[in-house]
């Protein structure tokens, strides 16, 4: 198991990692045409959801020093409300940029000093008991992952696909 040079990141480091996990496990086996189905017209898509998954993934790299850019960040930064009249990339073309930020960002994690994360970072959420750290913005990232891998779940079971497996690929290093 990897040791990261904080003590302060040590619990999420294990969280990133299991959500990569989840993150390709919950797509499994999601054709493209069913990752843009809506519900009602009430639901965000699947692909708009891996999509601001993603998009989380650059943005905490980006806070961590990487200057890598979401090349679909105009249609998933900040949450940005599912827009049916633009067209949104494929699960595959998500999934290679996943793939491509990911480890960058687990080695962030495993570098990333107990100062640096201490470094203010303005979130504008205006909460007074978060206090709006790098650190702090890395915890909401992983809730935020939480959340969107458990809508995709959601979304999996309404679709009529299998519930998703909590299988480990031990070569996901990141």
């Amino acid at each position: 198991m990897d040791t990261p040079k904080s003590k302060k990141i040590e619990v999420i480091t294990p969280a990133y990692r299991m959500h990569s996990q989840s993150f390709m496990n919950v797509l499994e086996g999601i054709s493209e045409e069913d990752a843009l189905k809506r519900i009602e017209n009430k639901t965000n898509h699947i692909v708009w959801m891996a999509g601001n998954f993603v998009n989380m993934r650059y943005s905490l790299g980006w806070v961590l020093g990487l200057k890598d850019e979401d090349p679909y960040s105009e249609l998933f930064f900040q949450g940005k409300a599912l827009n049916e009249t633009k067209k949104y990339p494929s699960l595959e073309e998500l999934k290679k940029n996943f793939h491509e930020i990911s480890p960058k960002i687990y080695q962030r994690l495993l570098e990333v000093t107990d100062e640096e994360l201490e470094e203010i970072f303005e979130i504008g959420m205006n909460i007074p008991y978060v206090k709006e750290t790098k650190l702090n913005f890395a915890g909401m990232c992983i809730g935020r992952e939480d959340y969107l891998c458990g809508q995709i779940g959601l979304m999996r079971k309404i679709l009529d696909y299998p519930g998703m497996k909590y299988d480990v690929d031990e070569t996901l290093k990141y």
